[in-house]
């Protein structure tokens, strides 16, 4: 495990616990709008954090934390992903995903070991859309199949776009809507203006106005 970054107290990132945060180090997609690139640009990473330091910080918060959050970066990368949650585990935490959905042979393999009380996948846009948005070529199909094993896995989940405007129009949106229709959670975020992320260039485009955030999510949001 590549651990890029150590949070250790959220109240906002894993719905109804108080938890940690991991971050991974390491991304295959590039999203202009990534507000994580220390993560994500190999350039600007750090000396990875030693998992031991982890388990000993949760080792002394048993009885005060509730659940650990891992994201990245792109956690399903991590070779040692599932020892590193079977470890969480058998301290008896409650364990949330992030995910771009890349990997869903990696995402039902921890469905199939009870390892995750909690996905959370990015849907990004449209499928035919999702290389402008990743800066590469991207198996859409395994997009595809990953937002299926999360639906179906019996965990809780939440599926979420970033409402970049030049990604996420009326029509792109109302066919996000087609692609997870089965989904009975699915959360919308704005974008939020940053000078820390990869590209800059949507600094300076017209985005979506709060108002007309909460107009979306009425529309869209389930």
């Amino acid at each position: 495990m590549r651990i890029g970054g150590f949070q250790g107290l959220t109240l906002v990132d894993f719905p109804g616990l108080v938890a940690a945060t991991v971050f991974t180090q390491g991304c295959n997609f590039r999203c202009g709008y990534c507000h994580n690139p220390e993560l994500v640009l190999p350039q600007l990473f750090q000396v990875p954090i030693a998992p031991e330091v982890v388990f000993n910080y949760l080792k002394g918060r048993r009885g005060r934390l509730e659940g650990v959050v891992i994201t990245g970066g792109e956690p399903t990368l991590q070779k040692g992903l599932v020892d590193f949650i079977v470890r969480i585990k058998e301290m008896g935490f409650a364990v949330k995903l992030d995910t771009n959905g890349s990997h869903p042979e990696v995402l039902s393999s921890l469905t199939e070991l009870n390892l995750i009380d909690y996905f959370a996948m990015d849907v990004k846009t449209p499928l035919p859309k999702y290389s402008q948005v990743t800066g590469l070529a991207c198996d859409t199909a395994k997009i595809r199949e990953s937002i299926g094993i999360i639906i179906s896995s019996g965990v809780a989940y939440q599926l979420r776009t970033t409402l970049v405007k030049e990604f996420c129009s009326m029509q792109d949106l109302d066919d996000i809507q087609s692609l997870i229709e089965k989904a009975g959670h699915y959360v919308l975020q704005p974008f939020a203006f940053s000078q820390k992320i990869i590209d800059d260039q949507f600094n300076h485009q017209d985005q979506y106005t709060n108002t007309e955030v909460e107009l979306l999510k009425a529309k869209f949001a389930r």
